[in-house]
C-alpha cells in the first residue's frame, strides 16, 4: 500500500508563491508516475500537472503553464509543485496522486488512472 502525504499549502496573496510537497511511503518510488489534481468548492476535480517516472516528461493544464512547475526527487520519495504568480482562481484543495507504471514515458491527466491519493492540501489565494 502506498501512502501519499501532501504539505506546503496555505494562504497567500495574489502574485505570491507556494511549493507543495508530496512524500510517498514506498520503496521504489521511481516506478511511479505522479500527478497533482485540484478541486474547488462546487467544481469537479481537475488535472493540474503530471510527471513521468524519470522526471523527463511533464504535462500541465493550460491555465498553469508558465506559472507552475512539477518536479521530483526520488532520493527523497518526493514530488513538488512549485506555484508562482498565484491567482485567486488557483484556490482549491490540491491532491497528489500516484500510479505504478511500466512505461517510462507515461503521464496522464485522467484521475481514474491513478491508484493512490493523498489527503489533500488547501491552497487559498487572496485578491
Amino acid at each position: 500500500q502506498v501512502q501519499l502525504v501532501e504539505s506546503g499549502g496555505g494562504l497567500v496573496q495574489a502574485g505570491g508563491s507556494l511549493r507543495l510537497s508530496c512524500v510517498a511511503s514506498v520503496r521504489t518510488f521511481s516506478n511511479y508516475a505522479v500527478a497533482w489534481f485540484r478541486q474547488s468548492p462546487g467544481k469537479e476535480r481537475e488535472f493540474v500537472a503530471a510527471i513521468n517516472r524519470s522526471g523527463g516528461t511533464t504535462r500541465y493544464i493550460d491555465s498553469v503553464k508558465g506559472r507552475f512547475t512539477i518536479s521530483r526527487d526520488d532520493a527523497k520519495n518526493t514530488v513538488y509543485l512549485q506555484m508562482n504568480s498565484l491567482k485567486p482562481e488557483d484556490t482549491a484543495v490540491y491532491y497528489c496522486a500516484a500510479a505504478l507504471v511500466g512505461a517510462s514515458l507515461w503521464v496522464s491527466p485522467i484521475s481514474s488512472q491513478y491508484e493512490y491519493w493523498g489527503q489533500g492540501a488547501q491552497v487559498t489565494v487572496s485578491s
